[in-house]
């Protein structure tokens, strides 16, 4: 299957060439002036989520729709979110916490959850979200990596999760319990705390540098990391929601992820927020026919999401579509891996319009590169840098770099400045040094960028397989096989060679209507071969039901060779699908 070039029209080609100004002529410290600051000095991400836009007269717009898993929905206006907030904010003051005390939220996406996120914020303290589906070891890991000092969370997660460790956690002074279920020992119920409390509270006078989210990112051997964010990370959120997922105020926006992950705050709350749009908040998990009917019913204009839901949309088929209407959809994106160029194409076909890669990484606390609302898009390419990105692609050599050619494979590398940046591995000062080489942040992804400025997606330095002196790339491999008809999702790992170094070796899931047998792994090869050479080709392909992916939708290849090779599997706390 060929990509051809997506291109846009002259309408958007004039968006383009705007684009290409503003980037030529872009300041971080003009994005900066866009935003209002704290009355008096100083900036805090809650008040540029909340605040400044009731006092400029749009308290009465929503901020939050929020859809229950049982079909209620609940819209949650700009005042009654900051009214909220200031609620919350209250309620950690009242038990004693001070700024810069650390904040947890084990919940699923519930509106207590946003209100304890920006309250958070606003009382100057810390604020990290952890995934609702975590088992009781890593929730505990992360608590103390971080030493938490509040817990937000259900009776029931708390019992099954929390309760057996509770009392070796020193730092742990206060679980508030969201909901119904009895309260258990210990613990302190949110809501009658919340009704009690007032509802206005004088933001922290926090500046650009005071700490403000810790992000965990899985480690591949040893335990997570946390990323440290601060409140000027506001700044580059801001901005990149504009440019990147081309948000406007008023807009109907939907971001899928969990703010368990970093993109479900950078992207699910604060950028949404701060660009005052009216945010879908679904609390159900993925329903094909929910999904449609949420872009349909609630007319959402921009939609981001994750590659892993975009194949299983594709998986259903064309045809599941044709009964909605997605007419008000301006703007799709996707991320979390990777777009296959066929999801690109078939965007297109179903709703009219293309999904819009982008890359970035929990470290960067941002979007960095993105096809954005004006360019042409190449399927397969995550994009351009951003305005206030310098982006390249390097070759570490004996502790240094080079810059690589137009066409070579290297590391993906960034010029550090940007305000989202993190600051810190929490405690690992060593490890977040080796991060930044030359004045260049090393992402640890291996990328090339052609002729014409886009950056392409080869795989994480420690995935790319090297077999008869070729450098192979998973990602080329993996989008090859899933244009194969059968094929609904594939990971790519390399083993060991006496002759060739290295073997390619594919997992593949199958599409409904395929079942797994020698002829169709005959089949599949051939095809393999005959779009990818038989150096590249898979020598070998192993059917299974599901992939292992984490809770954000990365396909974890680590862990497959890992297993393969019987090597340690490392941290494996975000997994989520796997099958054995």
């Amino acid at each position: 299957m060929t990509c051809p070039t997506v291109s846009k029209d002259d309408a958007t080609r004039a968006a383009a060439n705007l684009t290409d100004a503003v980037r030529a002529r872009f300041s971080w410290d003009d994005a900066r002036d866009k935003l209002d600051g704290l009355p008096g000095g100083g900036l805090n991400i809650a008040y540029e989520a909340l605040d400044r836009h009731v006092a400029a007269g749009h308290g009465d717009q929503a901020a939050i729709r929020w859809l229950s898993k049982h079909g209620n929905q609940r819209d949650i206006t700009y005042a009654a979110l900051a009214s909220d907030a200031s609620r919350f904010a209250n309620v950690l003051t009242q038990h004693g916490l001070k700024p810069g005390a650390r904040v947890y939220s084990l919940l699923g996406r519930v509106p207590e959850l946003y209100a304890a996120a920006l309250g958070t914020l606003k009382a100057g303290m810390t604020f990290t979200p952890l995934f609702a589906a975590f088992g009781p070891e890593p929730i505990k890991s992360r608590m103390e990596i971080g030493e938490g000092n509040v817990l937000v969370t259900t009776a029931a997660l708390y019992r099954k999760k929390v309760a057996p460790w509770r009392k070796k956690l020193g730092s742990l002074k206060l679980v508030l319990i969201v909901g119904d279920g009895g309260l258990p020992e210990d613990c302190v119920a949110l809501r009658p705390e919340m009704d009690a409390a007032a509802d206005t509270f004088e933001t922290a006078r926090t500046t650009e540098d005071d700490v403000a989210l810790i992000h965990f990112t899985s480690g591949t051997t040893g335990k997570p990391k946390g990323a440290v964010h601060v409140h000027g990370a506001v700044v580059a959120h801001a901005a990149t929601g504009r440019f990147a997922l081309d948000l406007k105020p008023g807009d109907i926006y939907w971001c899928t992820a969990d703010p368990g992950w970093v993109t479900g705050t950078s992207y699910g709350i604060i950028s949404p927020l701060v660009n005052r749009v009216t945010m879908i908040v679904d609390e159900a998990e993925f329903d094909l026919d929910r999904w449609y009917g949420i872009l349909q019913n609630e007319g959402v204009q921009v939609w981001y999401t994750a590659p892993t839901a975009i194949r299983m949309l594709m998986r259903a088929g064309k045809d599941a579509a044709n009964s909605y209407d997605f007419s008000q959809l301006r703007f799709l994106a996707s991320v979390g891996e990777p777009l296959n160029p066929e999801a690109v194409i078939w965007s297109r076909d179903v709703f009219g319009k293309p999904f819009h890669d982008n890359w970035w990484q929990t470290e960067t606390g941002g979007i960095m590169i993105a096809n954005t609302a004006g360019m042409d898009i190449h399927p397969g390419s995550m994009g351009k840098p951003l305005p206030g990105i310098d982006a390249g692609i390097v070759s570490r050599e004996d502790g240094s770099v080079r810059a690589c050619k137009p066409g070579e494979i290297g590391e993906l590398a960034l010029r550090p400045g940007w305000p989202s940046m993190m600051r810190s591995y929490l405690n690992e000062q060593a490890r977040y040094d080796k991060c930044f080489v030359d004045g260049w942040y090393l992402s640890g992804d291996l990328a090339l960028q052609d002729k014409d400025g886009y950056f392409w997606f080869v795989g994480r330095a420690d995935d790319l397989i090297k077999s008869s002196g070729h450098l192979i790339g998973p990602f080329e491999v993996e989008s090859a096989l899933i244009e194969h008809e059968a094929i609904a999702e594939a990971a790519i790992i390399g083993i060991p060679d006496e002759t060739a170094g290295e073997v390619v070796k594919a997992y593949v899931a199958l599409n409904p209507g395929f079942e797994a047998s020698e002829a169709l792994e005959r089949d599949i090869r051939g095809f393999a071969r005959h779009r990818l050479g038989a150096a590249v080709a898979p020598r070998e392909i192993v059917f299974r039901k599901q992939l292992p992916k984490t809770r954000s939708g990365k396909i974890m290849r680590r862990l497959l060779k890992a297993r393969e090779l019987g090597l340690p599997e490392g941290d494996v706390s975000t997994l989520e699908a796997d099958e054995k």
